[in-house]
């Protein structure tokens, strides 16, 4: 049996781990991802020991001059990670000692551990990827944005219980997923104000007897702050956990716009046609369009919430400290973010090219009974009867036309049926107090589905994707300001005039 080669952490133990151990153990293809941000904490963390005088500035030099070798062989693609060195820190680790000697690059490691190096690391990627994520959801938005602009005075069916309701509009009906979507951009801010804390310096468990600076690192890897509480640091997920719940909730509502796609698009309803860049065929029916795009992004919904469950299933019974099971926190995550920005690059272009049925909607918006609560509302007002009342006799009325296959416009069949219950209404009133598109102009409550009250909304709705837009931006710039110090430290330390760079990938 072949045994791999000796560990970094090998003096207490007398035999190497097998080749099955290793390959049971190591985490290489989550840690890939993480390359960058290790090279940058190691960086940070080099400069912060030598400012306190833990290492000499010739350990500095050599330290930071093979991590930027490392980082220069990532950046070209020829540093990759050994599975027999089990995760990311140990390689990198392993080649500086490997380069520098282990009379430098065995100093790295001082007043670290790998319990608090990983979380910098996770810390690092999980930031960078919800700015991600907000982008697209604003872009998202946007593509509403046009929607409702272009659609205000656009009348169609709305639906409870998937019945038609009451009439609203097109715009109506996209800026309540801009709404909705706004409050998943306040879930994720939420969830990076969390994950923008720094764990670097708890160590193991317990802190350091080395007098370290924990806010220098703070400062050159962009946190907003140290996480303190050193058993807390290396004990917690839970910015993991408010991560996944916030990528539940945003595809819990892609799945909801996904599904109105699905059977908007249908022959039934006809009120959608997605375009053909959009859209897929059968291999054996030669007439079908479908939208495998909104289905897929339903279908991939549960696997953003397995990962939820994958984490609060880990968590849910771990003694404070790390635990190896912590291990399994990340492969579940990297996926939950690489479809959420899938859908994201892909459901904003679908709905900026979907041709909207317009006269397929109003037809829809006046045939099914759905000015029902304008006639009692009317009745309210002018006839002075309770509102009860109103109800049980308009909804005797659409029973009695219901049962002769009738409608509202079946107009004096409807005028006499009222006039069963001693209510006279003149047959061209009737025609404006049912009519869909009146319906909508008249609904003028905040927040209701009139034209004015939605351009308010998209107004209102405008500022805060604007707001939400320079949120990241700011927080961006945080983060390419750090990393640009850090780099420029480097160079100062190395010699070498400052390289420019946007962030810890680049």
């Amino acid at each position: 049996m072949q045994t791999p080669q000796k560990t970094l952490w090998g003096g207490r133990f007398s035999t190497s781990l097998t080749t099955e151990t290793v390959a049971f153990t190591h985490s290489i293809e989550a840690d890939t991802r993480l390359i960058g941000y290790d090279i940058w904490g190691s960086q940070a963390h080099a400069i912060m020991l030598a400012r306190q005088g833990i290492i000499s500035d010739a350990d500095l030099r050599e330290i930071l001059r093979w991590l930027r070798k490392a980082e220069e062989d990532f950046q070209n693609g020829d540093f990759t990670l050994d599975p027999n060195k089990e995760d990311v820190h140990m390689n990198v680790e392993s080649y500086l000692i490997e380069n520098a000697g282990r009379e430098f690059g065995g100093k790295l490691h001082t007043a670290r551990s790998r319990n608090d190096q990983v979380l910098v690391d996770a810390h690092l990627y999980i930031r960078d990827e919800i700015l991600n994520i907000q982008r697209g959801l604003s872009t998202l938005c946007e593509a509403f944005l046009q929607i409702a602009k272009t659609h205000t005075d656009t009348v169609m069916p709305g639906y409870t219980h998937t019945q038609h309701a009451q009439p609203i509009s097109l715009g109506f009906w996209a800026t309540a997923y801009i709404s909705m979507f706004l409050r998943d951009q306040k879930r994720l801010q939420s969830a990076y104000a969390l994950v923008n804390m720094n764990p670097l310096g708890a160590c193991a468990l317990a802190g350091t007897t080395f007098p370290i600076d924990r806010e220098l690192t703070t400062k050159l890897l962009g946190f907003d702050a140290p996480h303190e509480h050193a058993l807390d640091v290396i004990s917690s997920r839970d910015f993991i956990a408010e991560t996944l719940f916030a990528l539940s909730l945003v595809m819990a509502n892609l799945s909801r716009i996904s599904e109105e796609i699905v059977y908007w698009t249908t022959y039934e309803f006809g009120i959608a046609v997605l375009d053909d860049a959009y859209s897929f065929g059968s291999s054996i029916m030669p007439q079908k369009k479908n939208p495998d795009i909104a289905e897929l992004t339903r279908g991939r919904t549960g696997r953003v919430y397995g990962a939820l469950f994958d984490l609060l299933t880990n968590l849910k019974g771990l003694p404070m400290g790390y635990n190896r099971d912590f291990q399994e926190d990340k492969p579940p995550l990297w996926e939950a973010f690489d479809i959420v920005k899938a859908c994201l690059g892909l459901l904003p272009e679908l709905l900026k090219t979907t041709d909207f049925k317009t006269e397929r909607m109003a037809e829809l918006a006046n045939a099914n009974f759905a000015t029902a609560t304008e006639l009692a509302n009317h009745l309210v007002k002018e006839h002075k009867i309770s509102f009860r009342e109103c109800h049980e006799i308009v909804g005797w009325l659409v029973g009695e036309l219901v049962q002769q296959e009738k409608t509202f416009s079946d107009w004096e069949l409807t005028q006499e049926l009222l006039r069963e219950k001693a209510i006279d209404i003149p047959i061209s009133q009737l025609k404006q107090i049912l009519d869909a598109e009146l319906a909508i102009q008249n609904n003028q409550s905040l927040g209701g589905t009139s034209p004015p009250e939605v351009h308010r909304m998209i107004e209102n709705f405008e500022k805060q994707r604007n707001e939400i837009t320079q949120h990241i931006y700011h927080c961006q710039t945080q983060i390419e300001d750090a990393h640009r110090e850090t780099l420029r430290i480097v160079d100062e330390v190395l010699g070498k005039p400052t390289v420019p760079t946007e962030g810890a990938e680049n």
